[in-house]
């Protein structure tokens, strides 16, 4: 038996399917731990999102920011992006069903030695409040109400944890650190523009991971999300997003040895609109 965490698929189900075979899957005894981005950008969304609803008993999953906005276009509240590979899943017969078991995941996993979320953790979180607050929004899109909690969820205010935050505003800070969060002020103000290289952060900020208070650095935590970062392999912090969707690769990782394995992209995941962006 294994378990496997996996970085950002976005859609791509072929690098995805080659990766399993890499690894050798057998559902019945091994688990994978996917970080978020499970859909949208590559061409397999529909597909990726059927293989794991199939094969779900074998797999832990948080949201990630494109799952998320998969969940909103569905609802009609706001419309596809340009770039969003949505249409087939949209279109098919089983998408309620999809959709829904979608909603119903966790926004941060919590197990053994491990913590798991998309995009990051507010430097002044500890592991326990971080359960908590993600609870809260676990709640919000489970309940009754949740078309409430998605048309007010999208925005970049506020930017930064007060523990007095109520209402939507407390939720939409929670699920931005969780989902979006790559780089912070030492007192965890978060920006959200910028997605590239270490070198390149703004003056004033810093990635997430290296604020030096930060209340979670005890604790091993896996997460995506991040491409431009590549693969990260610290004391206690897993970066897994190296790019597959933009020609990079499929990144697991397995936490009972940490021993990482790969798979290149394939071409069949990639749209013709992001291969003709590069050129």
């Amino acid at each position: 038996m294994a378990t496997y965490a996996i970085g950002d698929i976005q859609g791509c189900y072929y690098a995805f399917q080659a990766l399993l075979a890499r690894l050798k899957f057998d559902q019945d005894k091994d688990q994978l731990w996917l970080v978020g981005d499970l859909i949208n950008r590559g061409s397999g969304t529909l597909e990726v999102l059927r293989w794991c609803y199939a094969h779900r008993n074998s797999l832990r999953i948080v949201l990630g920011n494109h799952d998320l906005h998969a969940i909103v276009v569905a609802a009609g509240i706001v419309a596809a992006h340009r770039g969003d590979t949505l249409q087939s899943l949209l279109a098919a017969a089983d998408r309620d069903v999809l959709l829904d078991w979608l909603r119903h995941q966790p926004l941060v996993y919590q197990d053994a030695d491990y913590l798991m979320v998309h995009a990051g953790l507010l430097p002044q979180w500890t592991v326990d409040q971080t359960m908590a607050y993600a609870a809260e929004v676990e709640s919000a899109l489970r309940g009754e109400n949740y078309l409430h909690f998605l048309t007010h969820m999208y925005g970049n205010l506020p930017n930064c944890w007060t523990p007095d935050l109520t209402g939507v505003d407390r939720l939409r800070v929670i699920t931005n650190a969780a989902t979006r969060l790559r780089i912070c002020t030492a007192d965890g103000e978060m920006e959200f523009k910028f997605k590239g290289e270490l070198q390149d952060i703004p003056h004033g900020y810093m990635p997430w991971f290296d604020v030096p208070s930060r209340a979670s650095k005890d604790t091993q935590v896996i997460f995506g999300h991040w491409s431009a970062l590549g693969l990260q392999q610290r004391k206690n912090l897993f970066a897994l997003d190296t790019g597959c969707l933009w020609g990079g690769k499929l990144t697991a990782m397995n936490l009972n040895t940490k021993e990482i394995v790969q798979v290149d992209a394939h071409p069949l995941d990639r749209p013709v609109a992001i291969q003709k962006s590069e050129h």
